[in-house]
């Protein structure tokens, strides 16, 4: 299972809808890219080291570049060959989306920040795969955001999800986590796309996350930084 063409998550539904209302003003633009930068489950741990055989090193940091949306506050790395488009609904107060495609041509994640949104609850069980805290975002929001790679049950069906969490994805009392991140009277949101078939199951998704792929995905979550 690869993440591809776009697919709304459930975190940002009435984002999107917010956006797709205010469309006759927005802009697009593509990235002028800054310089280069060297069942619930009990929530995990912070991501220990894979294991011995898995495809080791993350994103070299110089092959790096820093997307900055245009109220210069919030920023993230992504590859150098891959690209950035931004929806642009409002300039003040800013409201827009960043789309990430890769070298293919493919939508990867998508990153909404303004000041409108809303959170659609989900229901079933969610298992936490893997879960860090991602530190330029520490002080900015409570709970600190975390890049977050897990699965939602309901009804015999199994949602692979990964982007940016408030929090932990299941709090320490088991509960589910669906609440936005708050950065100030702003929001955040980044969502990893995926599209195909489910993974086998949870040791197949795993796999996929240690590899080069999920690792260059989890690089761009966890290069999230706000000023």
């Amino acid at each position: 299972m690869r993440p591809a063409r776009r697919a709304a998550t459930y975190m940002a539904l009435t984002a999107v809808a917010a956006l797709t209302l205010a469309g006759c003003a927005a802009n697009v633009s593509s990235e002028s890219p800054d310089s280069p930068v060297p069942e619930a489950s009990a929530p995990a741990s912070p991501s220990p080291s894979p294991a011995a055989g898995t495809p080791q090193p993350a994103v070299p940091g110089d092959s790096l570049v820093t997307y900055t949306f245009p109220d210069g506050r919030l920023s993230f790395q992504h590859p150098k060959d891959w690209r950035v488009e931004l929806f642009e609904a409002s300039a003040s107060p800013f409201v827009g989306t960043a789309t990430v495609y890769d070298p293919a041509g493919r939508m990867r994640v998508t990153v909404y920040t303004g000041e409108i949104a809303d959170v659609v609850a989900g229901s079933g069980a969610r298992t936490v795969l893997e879960t860090d805290p991602v530190l330029g975002l520490r002080g900015h929001a409570v709970p600190t955001p975390h890049s977050s790679f897990f699965v939602d049950r309901s009804g015999g069906a199994a949602q692979y999800r990964m982007g940016l969490t408030a929090g932990l994805p299941v709090s320490p009392d088991g509960q589910v986590q669906n609440g936005l991140i708050m950065l100030g009277n702003r929001v955040l949101t980044a969502d990893v796309l995926f599209d195909g078939p489910p993974f086998a199951g949870d040791d197949a998704a795993k796999d996929w996350y240690w590899g080069a792929d999920g690792k260059t995905l989890k690089a761009i979550l966890m290069s999230f930084t706000y000023r």
